[in-house]
């Protein structure tokens, strides 16, 4: 099997997820504890103990998946199971830094740090109320963007996330994704639905948030990743380090093309992905772009240690 190695995205958080992982091994609970100090607060017990509301916030939850994706990466490497068993690491949106920290391209302190950032400023970049995004269901990424053209009349309107073929997310300012979560139903949609997020992420109205994370960015060490990362705004893999900051500054505003990031990985001779971290949402997508890839959720102790067993 030639494997892929992915990691989640916002709306994967849930109360209590790595804990276990931090319980059973001392290199996972040590990147919570890193993460913890690196943003000079106890993140860890919002995690673990606190409320859904507040692990939610864009701004800490960004940085909680990804401690908890290096803690379940940290524990496969204690079973035995590097990075390099992968062919390529890839991440949907905030799951990039994930990816990166995993292949060593990123620290954790540093992953940590840009997070924090990143969600603030996606945060700040659009006061609340004024953006919004829908998912919507049943129609391809063609017929979305059609859509969200028409939907536009001047305000933003674009299509964010190509998840899998029948799964596409627009964002925008919230009247014009109104507009075209009403349009998608009369085109054919299965369903168009508002969703429960804070800001309209990956359309043009994060620019001032891009602008945050290229200075963020141009101040920490990349280096090259020990396996390619496969980027969410091309769709194919990189390692260069000069290259990786440019197009996480582009990801701030360019569509998460994950439907065709999956599709380059299979196109390479990747069989099998594992999600790195929390929920199995990923593992569902990859099934709907490519029923022929073999899927393996790897967030729990025991699911470490069936992963490594599986060797």
């Amino acid at each position: 099997m030639t494997t892929a190695f992915i990691f989640p995205g916002q709306g994967a958080q849930a109360i209590g997820m790595g804990r276990a992982l931090a319980e059973a091994y001392p290199a996972a609970r040590a990147v919570f504890d890193e993460v913890d100090a690196a943003l000079g607060e106890s993140l860890s017990a919002l995690i673990w103990e606190g409320e859904i509301e507040t692990l939610t916030l864009t701004r800490n939850a960004q940085p909680a998946l990804m401690a908890t994706s290096l803690a379940a990466m940290r524990a496969l490497e204690a079973e035995g199971v590097a990075v390099t068993r992968a062919a390529c690491v890839a991440g949907h949106s905030l799951g990039e830094y994930s990816a990166l920290a995993a292949a060593g391209a990123l620290s954790v302190t540093d992953a940590a740090r840009l997070l924090r950032i990143r969600g603030e400023a996606m945060q700040d970049a659009v006061p609340v109320g004024e953006g919004a995004m829908a998912a919507i269901l049943g129609l391809d990424l063609a017929a979305v963007r059609a859509v969200a053209d028409e939907a536009a009349q001047g305000e933003t309107c674009q299509a964010a996330n190509d998840n899998d073929p029948a799964q596409v997310v627009v964002s925008g300012h919230k009247a014009a994704v109104e507009r075209a979560a009403a349009l998608a139903k009369e085109r054919g949609a299965k369903r168009a639905m508002l969703l429960p997020v804070s800001a309209p992420f990956h359309c043009a109205l994060m620019q001032p948030a891009a602008d945050v994370m290229a200075e963020a960015l141009a101040e920490v060490e990349i280096k090259a990743p020990a396996v390619p990362l496969v980027a969410n705004v091309r769709a194919e893999a990189v390692s260069d380090p000069d290259t990786i900051r440019t197009l996480l500054v582009e990801q701030v505003t360019g569509a998460v093309r994950w439907r065709e990031s999956v599709a380059w990985m299979a196109g390479q001779g990747v069989t099998e992905t594992w999600e790195i971290g929390a929920g199995k949402a990923l593992s569902g997508m990859v099934r709907r772009i490519d029923r022929s890839l073999a899927t393996r959720a790897v967030g729990t102790p025991e699911e470490v240690r069936a992963a490594a067993g599986a060797e």
